[in-house]
């Protein structure tokens, strides 16, 4: 029995320690968000957050994340209240098929909560690990900034809110 802490909540698993992350996620906490696509951590649609890094899940086995602060998608926000970059990537329309979209979130969002005002090589090499074949990278990018505007302006309202 291990106990992981995902999105805030511990959570006891019974799985051995090699478990690849993201079959725990999916399997025995029902987060689908990450998605498996390759499973040899080359395409991305498994990313989340680790103590604050983007970490291809498929490819990360439990030993090394208990004791971790683990966040996926589901951690961010909801449907009524979606998180600054959930937000911004609707308000894009960064999604085609949607299968990379959660991976590029979590990434965009670890880049985001390191640099809160990315340039668009940044952006671009922060990316580069997720695959996504739809062609909507000129979309994602705006998403990113959108991201960083909207947690620059939730960041100054809390500073007067606190004043």
């Amino acid at each position: 029995m291990m106990t992981l802490k995902v999105n805030g909540r511990d959570h006891q698993v019974d799985a051995e320690p090699d478990t690849p992350l993201l079959y725990v996620l999916r399997n025995d906490l029902a987060l689908n968000a990450a998605k498996f696509g390759c499973g040899l951590g080359q395409c991305g649609s498994c990313t989340v957050i680790v103590d604050g890094k983007a970490v291809l899940s498929c490819v990360t086995p439990l030993v090394l994340v208990e004791g971790k602060q683990v966040t996926t998608l589901e951690g961010l926000g909801t449907v009524a209240a979606p998180a600054p970059i959930q937000r911004a990537f609707m308000e894009e329309q960064a999604a085609q098929c949607g299968y990379c979209i959660a991976g590029m979130m979590m990434r965009a969002q670890a880049l985001l909560m390191r640099n809160p005002k990315p340039s668009d090589a940044q952006i671009r090499a922060e990316l580069e690990p997720n695959l996504c074949r739809c062609g909507t990278h000129m979309r994602i990018l705006r998403a990113v900034h959108r991201a960083a505007r909207l947690m620059d302006t939730a960041d100054a309202a809390s500073d007067r809110s606190v004043r």
